[in-house]
């Protein structure tokens, strides 16, 4: 297997939150222990519950949030310290796509002025060429060329989010963090925008991560996926593997979560309660509380992440390393 393209190796990221005015810091622990690789052209995705740290963990691979403890590298190299001239120069090679196209753009500035922007910043090309550039760039995402013009506001919320990806296309990065970048659109916009990542990504050769919490948008545009439960990937596969043979009883309640056409909704496998308050994590698998499954390792005894083949690791207690739920 080729180098990876971004290696994160146990990232630990930790907020301090404080209850009320007087109230003495809490800390949590947002990201916990977390490991992962992207190869050049792939799309990772990562999905789970809101707050179980899919947000930061993608701002932690681009350095926009640092890490209490543990590395990021990009082609081999550590990621520079945040704000520096090593971290800004590397910004021209990955770039985020952030969920709400309209805080995302500058109210104030042009379509056009917005995506050509970042080709000011880092000095790309020449000024004469930049209208040229913007023009190729608008159409790659679809924009037509009577829209370079408008204000974010004159636009839908589809041709902004196509405005935004057009703007971190501009520098021709070699990664594209994408967080919930369809989730406020209307499902048929959904589809267009997937559609369209996915030409412009195997167009341009960029590796992709791809954080959502609509596993039929993971679905149809992850290689890989990983799947997080309160700051922790639980078990990381191809996509075909996650969905077609979920072994964590969490990734097994997400997946049948989704809808299958002509299915009956019988059968699936559902939570009780809700995720736990990350200030106050409990002991042993923090999933234990919700799991149907949860034995007495569980409430006592942190599983690691470990490999069971076919490309799977898994942090469960109830699954045999010979690929066989015990829990089954």
């Amino acid at each position: 297997m080729s180098e990876p393209l971004i290696k994160a190796e146990e990232l630990v990221r930790i907020y301090q939150i404080r209850h009320g005015l007087l109230g003495r810091p809490t800390p949590v622990r947002a990201v916990d222990g977390v490991s992962l690789t992207v190869q050049p052209g792939e799309t990772l995705g990562i999905v789970g519950e809101s707050g179980s740290g899919k947000s930061t963990l993608g701002r932690m691979l681009l350095g926009i949030d640092p890490a209490q403890s543990g590395r990021v590298t990009f082609e081999g190299q550590s990621m520079p310290t945040f704000g520096t001239p090593q971290w800004r120069a590397l910004r021209a090679r990955m770039q985020l796509v952030y969920q709400d196209p309209l805080a995302a753009l500058d109210r104030r500035l042009t379509i056009a002025a917005q995506i050509g922007e970042p080709l000011d910043i880092h000095g790309l090309i020449e000024k004469n060429e930049r209208p040229a550039r913007v023009e190729e760039l608008m159409a790659a995402v679809g924009l037509r060329h009577d829209q370079a013009d408008r204000y974010p506001h004159e636009l839908s919320g589809g041709q902004r989010q196509r405005a935004v990806i057009a703007r971190a296309l501009a520098t021709r990065p070699k990664l594209i963090v994408c967080d919930e970048p369809v989730s406020a659109l209307d499902v048929s916009i959904q589809a267009q925008v997937v559609n369209m990542l996915r030409d412009l990504q195997e167009k341009n050769d960029i590796a992709m991560v791809f954080i959502s919490h609509d596993l039929k948008v993971v679905r149809n545009i992850a290689d890989r996926v990983a799947v997080m439960y309160l700051g922790r990937i639980v078990e990381e596969a191809s996509s075909d593997v996650i969905f077609h043979s979920p072994r964590h009883p969490y990734t097994k309640a997400l997946v049948s979560s989704v809808p299958v056409p002509g299915k009956p909704l019988t059968g699936r496998m559902i939570l009780q309660g809700e995720p736990p308050n990350p200030t106050n994590r409990p002991a042993g698998c923090a999933f234990h509380p919700r799991c149907p499954f949860a034995g007495d390792i569980c409430r006592s005894s942190v599983p690691a992440l470990r490999e069971l083949g076919n490309g799977r690791t898994a942090a469960c207690h109830m699954i045999d390393d010979g690929d066989a739920s015990m829990a089954a």
